[in-house]
């Protein structure tokens, strides 16, 4: 089987943590260094890896070190060495898609708690009476060809008229529906961004994000977040009046993972500095449903410019592919024409089952957030329990808190936690360059029981880690 690509020795260093600040051997932490980037889907299966001399050259370690990881990761099924050809990165068999950003798990049973995704079931009773409401409503589609690029009419005039009810005057010819609102992310990169362009996001963001941003070949251009929590407005401004980079993707409702709210003043003055430089903004509204306090006001109503994304998977279900995107009308037929090559057009019955939906969004979302508030603050009292060394903002809304460890050591406790019976994802899958180590996203998702059992899980992995002694470890294998 061909490969997907090469990595080369530079861009797979770029991509691990500091092996020497992990426990145990070097060549271990370096083979499962590697096994978190597959399991993560940061290096594909099928990837050509480097050779031991290169690899072993970037990371300044002997090459027996490198032959001695390989030798683990061919062991464990992670790598396939073919003669003449190189090493290949390959699953293991046994090994399972996710429907999560972890991509992959080798982790099974009826034990198993997944922190990897931050979703939440159906609501109990919702679809199935909306979705036999459609089915009742689909024979008048079915007179036409189905195919509708931009979206069901319909649909466009439901999320239009709620955007107007938040302060953005919208017009439904301003609205292309999409299915889920990394679908719109992708077609806006497709359009307006192409290989080597610089597009700012913020450090951590959103998996999907640099995945479909990487995809078209640009350059990711990250600005870390506030210790405190929100957006280093300086920071941003200055990254942006000296980069000018084509496109900023921004999430300052609910921001994915930290769960932070940016305030009016900070969307103002970066939105601005966006227009100085002839930056498009893409702001990601996914979790704005999500809040619980007062909501800030929409970018759109700031800058009327910017291309806001939304969708229904998180105040409704992932299961519902319905997200959509706002931009000026010219903008959206654009959109629409690209769409039409690729997919020709969004689901019908999908469709309709979210615009009569709509009506009820305030009240969904509103049973949304009583259900996760008592969760988010179960977990919140289980961390200060069972970790209080970690650090962490609570959560101003959105579905999952980001922790700061007190020890850089993310992408071996998720790999250990696997053996726990726990599947969390490492702080760097939210990162670029093997960046975030020290952070660990958790979502509260799940029932409360599940979420205790779970730090509690990872209490004793973290632990065990401890106990492994870092000053104790192999640098090198003979």
């Amino acid at each position: 089987m061909a490969s997907v690509s090469r990595i080369g020795g530079r861009s797979l260093a770029s991509l691990l943590p500091d092996l020497r600040s992990l426990p145990g051997p070097v060549y271990s932490a370096l083979a499962d260094a590697v096994t978190a980037l597959v399991l993560d889907g940061r290096v594909a299966p099928e990837t050509r890896l480097p050779s031991e001399r290169e690899l072993a050259g970037e990371l300044q370690v002997s090459r027996a070190t490198v032959t001695a990881a390989y030798d683990t990761l061919r062991t464990k099924g992670f790598l396939d060495s073919r003669t003449g050809s190189g090493s290949f990165v390959t699953v293991p068999r046994g090994t399972q898609p996710r429907n999560s950003i972890a991509r992959w798990s080798s982790v099974g049973g009826e034990d198993v708690i997944d922190l990897s995704c931050a979703a939440l079931a159906a609501p109990a009773d919702l679809l199935p009476g909306a979705v036999a409401d459609a089915a009742r409503q689909i024979s008048s589609y079915a007179l036409g060809d189905g195919y509708q690029p931009a979206g069901l009419p319909a649909l466009r005039e439901a999320v239009a008229a709620r955007f107007t009810t938040r302060g953005v005057a919208t017009r439904p010819d301003q609205i292309l529906i999409t299915n889920g609102a990394l679908h719109g992310l992708d077609l806006a990169l497709r359009l307006l961004t192409g290989p080597g362009d610089r597009v700012l996001t913020e450090l951590p963001t959103y998996p999907g994000a640099l995945d479909a941003i990487r995809a078209v070949g640009s350059r990711v251009l990250p600005v870390p977040m506030a210790a405190e929590g929100g957006w280093q407005v300086d920071q941003l401004r200055a990254t942006l009046r000296q980069t000018s980079p084509r496109l900023a993707y921004l999430t300052p409702d609910y921001h994915n993972p930290t769960g932070v709210l940016i305030d009016e003043a900070a969307r103002r003055a970066v939105l601005k500095a966006a227009r100085e430089t002839g930056t498009t903004v893409v702001i990601d509204e996914s979790f704005v449903e999500l809040g619980f306090g007062a909501p800030e006001r929409a970018a759109a109503a700031i800058d009327p410019s910017v291309i806001t994304l939304g969708s229904l998977s998180k105040p409704v279900w992932g299961g519902l592919r319905i997200g959509w995107l706002r931009a000026s009308a010219e903008l959206v037929g654009r959109l629409a024409a690209l769409r039409a090559s690729i997919d020709m057009a969004g689901p019908v019955l999908d469709q309709i089952v979210a615009a009569s939906l709509f009506d009820r969004l305030d009240a969904i979302a509103a049973r949304r957030i009583e259900e996760i508030v008592p969760r988010r603050d179960v977990l919140v009292a289980a961390l200060r329990e069972h970790l209080p060394q970690w650090r962490f903002i609570v959560p101003q809304g959105g579905l999952s808190l980001w922790a700061e460890l007190d020890a850089p050591l993310s992408t071996p406790l998720t790999l250990l936690a696997g053996q726990a019976g726990l599947v969390v994802v490492p702080g760097s899958r939210f990162g670029v360059d093997g960046t975030l180590e020290r952070f660990l996203r958790i979502p509260y998702a799940l029932p409360a029981d599940q979420l205790v059992e779970a730090v509690r899980r990872l209490a004793r992995v973290w632990e065990a880690i401890d106990r492994t002694g870092l000053a104790a470890r192999q640098l090198v294998v003979a």
